[in-house]
């Protein structure tokens, strides 16, 4: 019988393997979204992927791709953790109540940058941190510990604190070609057939794929 990769609805798709998980099989909040084969690597086991998605409790999101690699740590800062910038004082005073509460409609309306957005075929180095609302461009290599503070064109490298451009992994024309071929949204049987393809640098023969 044909195999056409493993089970993406599987948690741990690596025979006596638990530190490795696919991600979508163990969130639990709606406002983590995240594409089939994206995995988290974790000795503590994968499973607690979410206690690295800090102040989760706003209506922003974080949306993760397909076939994305997150190593250890990997931390990702949603909009609940901004404070007020417009006043003299940053300190949330209304939260601790007893005679603080007078001011909390002036927290109400936190600056919020949106959404957080990884694409597809992704890589994010150990113990990185992804602030809120930055967008990661499908191909993406972001190296281990950089705090990424902006969006991050496709196929690019980035690394430091901030992250800024390390290189760019194809020609802008390469670049162009890959996100139109956009293998990650491949039948599964297709990609199985061509994964030496899709782990080369002849990107005409993925083109030329059936």
């Amino acid at each position: 019988m044909a195999e056409f990769g493993p089970d993406p609805n599987l948690p741990y798709p690596m025979i006596d393997q638990s530190r490795v998980g696919f991600i979508k099989t163990f969130v639990k909040s709606p406002n983590i979204i995240v594409g089939d084969y994206s995995y988290y690597d974790d000795p503590t086991g994968p499973e607690n992927f979410e206690k690295n998605v800090l102040y989760n409790y706003g209506n922003d999101r974080l949306i993760i791709g397909k076939f994305c690699a997150i190593a250890t740590n990997v931390t990702f800062i949603m909009n609940g953790a901004n404070h007020k910038l417009d006043g003299i004082s940053t300190y949330p005073f209304p939260v601790f109540g007893n005679g603080w509460e007078t001011a909390m409609n002036l927290l109400i309306e936190l600056p919020s940058k949106g959404d957080i957005v990884i694409g597809n075929d992704v890589w994010i180095g150990y113990e990185a941190v992804i602030m809120p609302g930055v967008k990661i461009g499908d191909g993406v290599v972001i190296a281990a510990k950089s705090v990424v503070v902006k969006d991050v064109p496709a196929y690019t490298i980035v690394g430091g604190n901030p992250a800024g451009l390390i290189k760019q992994r194809f020609s802008d024309a390469e670049v162009a070609q890959l996100l139109e071929i956009r293998w990650w949204d491949w039948q599964i049987d297709k990609i199985t057939r061509h994964i030496n393809l899709i782990m080369n640098s002849d990107i005409q023969a993925l083109i030329d794929a059936e």
